[in-house]
């Protein structure tokens, strides 16, 4: 069995009651664009200022890479999701929305979601077996889309 099989396995594993599949629809990609727009926040040495690079790019980088070395597929849509966000926080700035308030407040509600879910579940978040599970959420929500979607993860 492939790593991402496994992964994607075992995570689905807590991942069972549907309205905990519901929350995570929601929140796993709201806590990738919340964590991304605050990262997006912390300043920047001037040389990445004026290239307009953020810690959130540079972070990308190696989150993307990890994807893909999962799969090609699931490394693809991270990358869709990942511009999706850094344009979710450029809308927030266009319209002088506080990023790193909205996302901090976000956040929080997003995770308290996410417990909510796993109490309905009755099962732990698998993140505190596993730390990779913190980005394997994201994938997991990808799959069920590209399911649909009939493409091989």
């Amino acid at each position: 069995m492939r790593t991402i099989e496994r992964l994607l396995t075992q995570y689905s594993e807590s991942h069972q009651n549907k309205t905990n599949v519901l929350i995570h629809g929601i929140a796993v990609p709201s806590i990738y664009f919340v964590t991304l727009g605050l990262i997006w926040c912390i300043p920047v040495p001037d040389f990445l200022a004026t290239l307009n690079v953020t810690w959130a790019h540079v972070v990308a980088i190696p989150v993307l890479y990890y994807y893909f070395s999962l799969s090609g597929p699931i490394g693809a849509a991270m990358t869709l999701l990942t511009l999706a966000c850094f344009g979710g926080v450029k809308l927030l700035l266009h319209f002088n929305i506080g990023v790193w308030q909205f996302c901090l407040a976000l956040f929080v509600v997003m995770w308290i979601l996410q417990f909510v879910g796993h109490k309905i579940e009755g099962k732990k978040p698998s993140f505190f077996e596993d730390l990779r599970f913190l980005l394997v959420g994201p994938a997991w929500w990808w799959m069920h889309w590209l399911k649909r979607m009939n493409i091989s993860y």
